[in-house]
């Protein structure tokens, strides 16, 4: 019965301690200042954008091993219409720019170089558009947080010309709640910065893809047909 009791006890008190923290922590950022708001409006804003341009970069990046080799055989064998549908129905960069150059058959080989490049173009504006939200994100929350610090040493130091009740002890504290602001932004511009560094790194993996493609799909149409 007391080990019961005494499990229950423990229990209790683990459960009050993690509560506690979570309450402080909570508690710590919110006397940042007025100024957490903009910081966490960024940090939503920040993570929003993360998410939509890794979802749409990774549905760009999704294409069959052997889509090139099928649309290879297709147009070797002179069937220019089935790799028309294959590309038509293939939701992806890599298969659009294809499609482009399968309407411009027929003419000289720069024309559908460049009429692919065209697309390839588009296809990366894309695939880039609001990935610099990130940077800007990564560029400013700092700046906001080391506004907020600034501000809040002013009306610190203020405070202290206007009275002689601060210590030591309640300047450094203060002096640490001010810095608050300052590692929140440096955190949300850390994460940013590295989410727009990750995603920009899927699109040159894409990029390649494109490129590698492009090139693949002008040697074939240099080959003799069957």
């Amino acid at each position: 019965m007391f080990d019961i009791l005494l499990q229950v006890d423990t229990t209790g008190i683990a459960k009050a301690a993690t509560t506690k923290e979570a309450e402080s922590v909570w508690g710590v950022l919110a006397k940042g200042g007025l100024l957490m708001i903009p910081l966490v409006a960024l940090l939503a804003v920040a993570i929003f954008y993360f998410i939509e341009r890794l979802i749409a970069i990774r549905k760009a990046a999704k294409i069959e091993d052997n889509f090139m080799s099928i649309i290879r055989d297709h147009i070797v064998n002179g069937n220019v219409t089935a790799a028309r549908s294959l590309a038509k129905n293939t939701n992806n960069p890599v298969a659009k720019m294809i499609d482009k150059g399968l309407q411009r058959i027929g003419k000289p080989i720069d024309a559908i170089e460049k009429s692919m490049d065209n697309v390839g173009v588009q296809e990366m504006y894309n695939m880039e558009k609001n990935l610099s939200i990130l940077s800007i994100i990564s560029r400013i929350a700092p700046l906001f947080g080391f506004l907020g610090t600034i501000i809040g040493m002013l009306a610190l130091f203020k405070g202290i010309a206007a009275t002689s009740e601060y210590t030591p002890n309640t300047i450094a504290d203060g002096i640490y709640i001010k810095m608050i602001t300052s590692a929140t932004g440096l955190i949300i511009g850390i994460l940013s910065y590295l989410g727009f560094s990750f995603l920009n790194g899927q699109i040159r993996k894409v990029e390649n893809k494109m490129d590698g493609a492009s090139a693949e799909f002008l040697d074939i149409l240099q080959e003799p047909t069957r």
